[in-house]
């Protein structure tokens, strides 16, 4: 029996193929381009089939796209159809890419049907773990405005840090400026960046990756309760996801079902903006 409240997301939420599945959780692909290729992220594009592009020797720099609102309004209605009463969809952040009005005009394409389009104010695993809320809210049959208000009511429990091994993909991307990248970039900084009011944001500069890693647990340890906990990383020499995991649960307060502490590889949407050998993660923390 399908849920009252369907959840639908972008491919920004970096959620694994196999949570999505289990969670029921509909997931509409950007668009991912290499030179005159177009893929779409998670589709006809895997994530470890990215990487292995993005990291070709001479491979042209990808360029990133939201799906049309035709492709949002699709999603909304195949879901009403199959008996949900209402659709919950969220997207990552406004600032930092086009899917949200998409999906806001995907929505207008079904006037008079009950679906809600969230801005997290994240993105991807930040967004995905607001996702994962609202499934489990859904889940116990909580009314779509319940699941809109718990999960902007959650941006403010979500801590996000993600260590970089270079800040040039921010800046080829778009998301940071040429002069800040340069200055890091001299300086051979590993920047550690977070999400701030919707818009990726250097936290803080360490000089080395070690520092940089080490400096995330610091900034994630200590807080209250934890809802749903996240490691966020991309593939490269040095990086071990596992290890992070474990020192970061080591860090946390209480015990933590494991089953709520998924470890994901940034996909094919965020990837062309932090690059490899990133390694952070993102908490949510319980509301009070």
């Amino acid at each position: 029996m399908p849920r009252r409240v369907a959840i639908v997301t972008d491919s920004t939420a970096d959620l694994p193929p196999d949570i999505v599945a289990a969670r029921d959780i509909t997931v509409v692909p950007l668009f991912v381009t290499f030179g005159t290729e177009e893929f779409r992220a998670g589709v006809d594009l895997s994530t470890a089939a990215f990487w292995e592009r993005m990291l070709a020797p001479d491979a042209p720099f990808p360029t990133t796209a939201a799906s049309a609102p035709g492709t949002f309004r699709d999603a909304f209605e195949a879901a009403l159809d199959a008996g949900a009463e209402a659709v919950v969809c969220i997207n990552i952040s406004a600032k930092l890419s086009a899917s949200f009005k998409s999906a806001e005009l995907g929505a207008q394409m079904l006037p008079g049907r009950d679906i809600s389009v969230v801005d997290s104010g994240s993105a991807s695993l930040g967004l995905g773990l607001l996702v994962l809320l609202a499934a489990d809210l859904a889940d116990e049959g909580r009314s779509a405005a319940e699941i809109v208000a718990a999960v902007r009511a959650g941006l403010a429990d979500l801590d996000l840090y993600l260590a970089l091994d270079t800040i040039e993909y921010l800046r080829k991307g778009g998301r940071l400026s040429a002069g800040r990248a340069a200055v890091a970039t001299i300086l051979s900084i590993k920047p550690i960046i977070t999400v701030v009011d919707g818009a990726v944001e250097v936290a803080e500069r360490p000089r080395t990756r070690a520092k940089a890693r080490a400096r995330v647990l610091e900034l994630l340890a200590g807080g209250g309760a934890i809802e749903w906990a996240a490691v966020l990383y991309s593939p490269g020499e040095g990086t071990d996801p596992s290890a992070f995991r474990d020192e970061l649960l080591a860090r946390l307060p209480g015990e933590l079902d494991p089953s709520r502490v998924i470890v994901g590889a940034v996909g094919a949407s965020i990837g062309p903006h932090v690059g490899p050998r990133c390694l952070g993660a993102v908490l949510l923390r319980r509301h009070a």
